[in-house]
């Protein structure tokens, strides 16, 4: 009896599919360490970067097998990525493959968007309501030269925060206000267009 024998693809297609895959590897290496000068976990940054240039869903093993990563860390780390909302769960299309995919949100102003969100709402909300915290405690009206030059750096301090805050959250509410912000921020700027 013949064993049956896997397709294979013709031998033009591989040195492509070779460069695609080269080039994919290096993007995720640089976005990895991009991530830990940001403070991300490198194992986080490569598996949003190898779900954002493969532009398709993957399941775990998938990634596990891509990155040389466990299992454990390829499931702690796609759990992290949808919290962040870099990353959306996926169902197969083929109603016998019962895995779990996840793929990553493909449009890069909203990619920009989701991170800076995240940041805001892990880094930036907190020193703002800690700011407050940082004024000289007033004691009656005798307050030193020197107590009010502290409580004005912070208070200049809230003002800069709570105005990009307030720039920030109005530019969410438009879509893609950001984008368009950015933009003519650029020619006014007289940068690229």
């Amino acid at each position: 009896m013949a064993r049956a024998v896997p397709p294979t693809r013709p031998t033009s297609e591989l040195p492509a599919i070779d460069e695609i895959r080269a080039a994919q590897d290096r993007f995720i290496t640089f976005w990895g360490e991009m991530g830990t000068r940001w403070g991300v976990q490198r194992s986080m940054a490569e598996v949003h970067a190898l779900l954002f240039i493969v532009g398709e869903p993957l399941a775990a093993e998938e990634i596990m097998e891509r990155l040389g990563i466990s299992r454990g860390s390829v499931s702690t780390t796609l759990k992290q990525l949808v919290e962040w909302g870099l990353v959306q769960r996926v169902r197969s299309k083929d109603r016998t493959d019962r895995r779990e995919y996840h793929s990553a949100e493909q449009d890069v102003w909203k990619l920009f968007y989701t991170i800076l969100r995240a940041r805001k709402r892990r880094e930036f909300d907190p020193l703002v309501d800690e700011l407050g915290g940082c004024r000289v405690a007033q004691h009656g009206n005798r307050r030193s030269e020197k107590h009010k030059q502290h409580d004005q750096r912070i208070d200049e301090l809230l003002e800069l925060c709570r105005f990009f805050d307030g720039l920030a959250n109005t530019i969410s509410k438009s879509g893609r206000g950001i984008e368009r912000a950015t933009r003519i921020l650029s020619r006014v700027l007289g940068g690229p267009k």
